[in-house]
């Protein structure tokens, strides 16, 4: 399978929506993963990251101009012990909460679907990152209407156990702009890891496209140790 430049994958489309990118570093000593929300409507774009414990959540920039919080506020990244979790809606709460009474990624968001956002019918896109004795794993989730047909929901995880150094995996909620918007198809794109935190989360922003990007998460977490750095950058400061 060719493996494909993540800047390239970014740069190619104007409205990607949210993106999840989860790898590791060419030494193989890092696990990475960023998460970016994208917005067209005012609504959308009045968002920020925050810090929230050893995860993040949205919140509104200007609250006076918040419509409806209800699929925009949520918490995108937690931490359950050794298990990072990234999604692109609430479905991070429900991942958190049964997976702490011993259910697995594949049964919590078996009790989730798709976003109730006709006609987009938004895929909801979700990552964990397992890191135990030296060892490094993690899988992605997406869930989404059939052909956009809301009256049956797709479900499809794909696992990755000992990835390769210097290689992740790209998934996004739309294939492109449109109306209305097209969802994600195929498996998550084999994309390059490459440089420090610094250097790869500046090349993730700057391949954004610059009038519909908001925000953007990264995070690398040491193998060895689990120790994490991370960043936030926010287009409204």
């Amino acid at each position: 399978m060719k493996i494909n430049s993540l800047k390239e994958e970014l740069s190619s489309t104007t409205y990607p929506g949210r993106g999840i990118v989860i790898g590791r570093t060419k030494d193989g000593k890092h696990a990475v993963t960023a998460y970016f929300i994208m917005g067209r409507s005012e609504n959308s774009r009045n968002r920020v990251f925050v810090e929230d414990g050893e995860g993040i959540r949205t919140q509104a920039f200007d609250p006076s101009k918040l419509t409806d919080p209800s699929l925009i506020i949520y918490a995108p990244v937690r931490v359950l012990g050794n298990k990072t979790i990234v999604t692109n809606g609430d479905q991070t709460d429900t991942i958190y909460e049964l997976m702490d009474k011993q259910q697995t990624f594949e049964q919590a968001l078996r009790t989730r679907e798709f976003e109730p956002d006709a006609p987009n019918y938004t895929p909801r896109i979700s990552g964990i990152m397992h890191i135990e004795n030296n060892e490094f794993n993690y899988a992605m989730s997406i869930l989404k209407s059939n052909n956009g047909n809301p009256e049956c929901c797709n479900r499809y995880t794909f696992a990755y156990s000992n990835p390769v150094a210097g290689e992740g995996r790209f998934i996004h909620t739309y294939m492109g702009d449109g109306n209305p918007l097209p969802s994600f198809e195929g498996e998550p794109t084999l994309v390059e890891i490459d440089g420090d935190i610094d250097t790869f989360t500046k090349m993730v922003w700057e391949n954004l496209n610059e009038d519909n990007k908001v925000s953007l998460f990264t995070r690398f977490i040491d193998i060895e140790t689990g120790k994490y750095e991370s960043r936030i950058i926010n287009k409204n400061k």
